[in-house]
């Protein structure tokens, strides 16, 4: 073979040596012999999921870490993410902190935390220490008056008479002032449930404050909020106005209340009462520490947004924190005044009126400091309308002033340290620097009227006035006329010569008492007979036609309809109402108590009546102008009649269209020219109505004035009383005047 072919076979040989020498797993050939495989070394992440791994001779193996287990139960696997859980020990052994301390379990791990009135935890003896909470605070832990008593893992604090920590020994005795709830005698026979209030309140206070009562330590909140709910609907429930001293006497009771039963209620959130009659909503914390965070209470008139900083004050913690929140129901028609002291509400020159625009609501809290908050609340209230604000509308927020310790008698309104963040046609959000009784109020700004206005209305007056003394000299003296109609014009002329007078001299007085609300009254009893008056007439038109004999209506009558029902009317609304009568801009009835309605609702029955009547009248007179053998004399003279009470109903009615815009609270300056024109045209439209388009009231003055009607006679105009066809001698129009007087 030669030396080339043994080196050949000699490699092949080696080839063969090397592919049948192969190293079991975990290990690896180094120089012909196989070494361990370190696959911890190799792959550091090779135990993972709380693992740690350990290399063992061709193999490793990954084992869990203290305080996690295996969930395969193998001691000998290799690691992936998720075998290792850990292990809470609070589960698995209860007893591990020992009875005095918290379990607070940790991943891998767990910690003891001592309980309150327990410190330094041992792991030899797993107990917490007590504290000795009398020796470690020596001072005000139980309050300035209160005695403290060492407890295991907690104290007692012993209140003296007149201090009570309301059942709740952990806390501070806090002083009661029962005084707050002494009752009033003469308050209690003028408010009835008042006296309630005071002696319920007065008796738990008392209870309370001794430490020997057997109740002193039963916390009773929950009854007491009931029965000062059922006391205070008693009060409001009536429907009267309450007088300014007990409206201060109500609001001072309930705020010493609330504060009174807000620590005796057993939960955290408290609400009592119906948006109809009375809402009460508390907040209460109870804790060793002051309270942090918001408070958000709400009732269907208001929501108040404050904080328990706010609610629990700067002083010593009581060991709560409480804020309360009433909503009254009809009290705002008790505080509807007292205005006086809100200054600086004028526009153009003009003073604005006020009026109660929402609930009243009380804020109370616990902190004693509340008459200068570091964080103001915020009260967001509901309008008792829906209404945008205007040039002529504004709204305020405003709350209840009272004397020092309430004993001024009445109260009134003040806006300080209370401003208006925003609002809308149905909300006001107010933000107040202290706490107290609070309501949203509604600024009025009355129009002012220009002196064209004032101008046109004296002159449209005077004018009115003038023609309507013309009208009654006719009416008294003028022979050829009189009948039962011509009584009724009189009188009619009498009553707007009255209200026409009264209204001239007194409509703009602004103060409203005596002399003012004298003309008020004045101004809707002769108005009132207008209509009266006026109601008469369609009487007798309608009688006229309807009836062919006998259609005078006797005097007596008349003057006990036209009289005596506006004052009857009158009579009853002062009696109901006597301040409604006189505002603040006019001698007039007021808006705010429906007193205008003893006005508008007589007239516009009246006015409903007559154009029945008036609907009748035409049709009996259509009917009677196409009979066979019509009276047409007398057709004409009624038809004239109807024709003229038609208009006048028109002009008085209308004028009172306008008058109603004219007098509400957002009259504009167009209503008010309107009501001035026709108001100084009623005058001398029953003139040229009644006087002047009348042949027999013509010739009456051609007789009296013979040197100015000396001219030729004129065709009788269409309103004429008699047929203009027919030319008749004096006998004949005697004749015909003496069939009219019987009509």
């Amino acid at each position: 073979m030669g030396y080339t072919g043994a080196l050949l076979i000699l490699g092949l040989l080696c080839i063969l040596r090397t592919a049948a020498f192969k190293c079991a797993r975990g290990f690896e050939a180094e120089n012909g012999v196989c070494t361990d495989q370190d696959e911890c070394q190799e792959d550091p992440n090779r135990c993972v999921g709380n693992a740690i791994c350990f290399n063992t001779n061709g193999s490793y193996y990954c084992q869990c870490h203290s305080g996690f287990t295996n969930v395969q139960g193998s001691t000998n696997f290799t690691g992936t993410n998720g075998q290792c859980q850990d292990i809470n020990e609070c589960v698995e052994d209860k007893e591990i902190c020992g009875s005095t301390a918290d379990c607070v379990n940790a991943i891998g791990n767990y910690s003891c935390i001592c309980m309150p009135g327990y410190t330094n935890f041992s792991d030899i003896n797993r107990n917490c220490t007590d504290i000795d909470e009398c020796k470690e605070h020596e001072q005000n832990i139980c309050g300035m008056r209160g005695t403290c008593e060492n407890r295991v893992g907690s104290y007692w604090c012993e209140c003296p008479a007149g201090y009570t920590n309301y059942g709740n020994r952990g806390t501070p005795c806090s002083e009661l002032n029962c005084d707050n709830f002494k009752e009033n005698s003469a308050s209690a026979e003028s408010l009835a449930g008042l006296a309630d209030i005071f002696s319920l309140m007065r008796s738990s206070c008392l209870a309370l404050s001794n430490p020997n009562s057997t109740g002193a330590e039963e916390p009773m909140g929950e009854m007491l909020l009931e029965n000062l709910l059922t006391a205070t609907e008693t009060i409001l429930s009536t429907g009267h106005p309450i007088s300014g001293d007990n409206v201060n006497k109500l609001l001072g009771a309930v705020e010493d209340a609330m504060r009174l039963i807000g620590p005796q209620l057993r939960k955290n959130d408290s609400s009592m009462g119906t948006p109809e009659t009375v809402e009460m909503k508390f907040a209460v914390h109870k804790g060793q520490t002051p309270p942090t965070g918001p408070i958000h209470l709400t009732t269907e008139a208001v929501k108040l947004d404050t904080d328990w900083t706010t609610a629990a004050g700067n002083g010593t913690y009581p060991g709560f924190a409480v804020a309360a929140l009433v909503s009254y129901n009809n009290l705002e028609s008790s505080v509807n005044q007292s205005f006086e002291h809100l200054k600086g509400y004028q526009k153009d020159g003009v003073k604005a009126s006020f009026q109660v625009f929402s609930k009243v609501v009380s804020v109370v809290v616990s902190n004693p400091s509340t008459q200068s908050l570091d964080s103001p609340v915020k009260l967001t209230f509901r309008h008792l309308e829906e209404r945008m604000e205007s040039p002529r509308v504004n709204y305020t927020c405003a709350y209840w002033k009272v004397g020092p310790d309430g004993q001024e008698e009445g109260g009134t309104w003040s806006t300080d340290g209370c401003y208006k963040e925003r609002t809308t046609a149905t909300h006001t959000v107010c933000s107040c620097e202290h706490l107290s009784s609070f309501a949203v109020l509604m600024a009025l700004y009355p129009m002012k009227h220009t002196f064209g206005l004032l101008l046109a209305t004296k002159l449209g007056l005077i004018i009115s006035l003038l023609c309507l003394v013309a009208c009654i000299l006719t009416f008294k003296f003028c022979r050829s006329i009189q009948g039962t109609r011509t009584t009724i014009h009189l009188h009619l002329c009498i009553c707007l010569f009255m209200a026409d007078l009264v209204f001239l001299t007194a409509i703009s007085q602004t103060k409203p008492e005596g002399g003012c609300r004298f003309a008020a009254a004045l101004l809707h009893y002769f108005f009132l007979g207008v209509f009266g008056w006026m109601l008469l007439e369609g009487v007798q038109l309608y009688r006229m036609v309807v009836l062919v004999f006998n259609a005078t209506i006797q005097p007596l009558y008349l003057y006990a309809f036209g009289y005596g029902m506006p004052l009857i009317i009158v009579i009853i609304s002062v009696i109901s109402r006597p301040k409604g009568y006189g505002t603040d801009e006019h001698c007039w009835l007021s808006l705010k108590d429906g007193l205008i309605w003893s006005f508008y609702g007589p007239v516009c029955l009246i006015i409903i009546v007559n154009v029945f009547f008036f609907i009748v009248t035409v049709w009996k007179l259509a009917q009677k102008f196409s009979s066979l053998n019509p009276d047409l004399t007398k057709l004409h003279k009624i038809k004239a009649f109807t024709v003229t009470a038609i208009a006048q109903m028109c002009v008085l009615g209308l004028m009172w269209v306008f008058g109603a815009f004219l007098f509400q609270e957002e009259g504009t300056l167009v209503p008010a020219y309107f009501f001035t024109i026709l108001n100084s045209l009623q005058g001398a439209l029953l003139f040229i109505m009644h006087c002047l388009l009348s042949k027999q009231v013509r010739e009456e003055y051609a007789n009296f004035f013979p040197c100015i009607c000396t001219q030729p006679k004129r065709k009788y105009s269409e309103f004429s009383s008699t047929n203009p066809s027919s030319s008749q001698s004096q006998g004949s129009r005697s004749a015909q005047l003496t069939g009219e007087s019987q009509m």
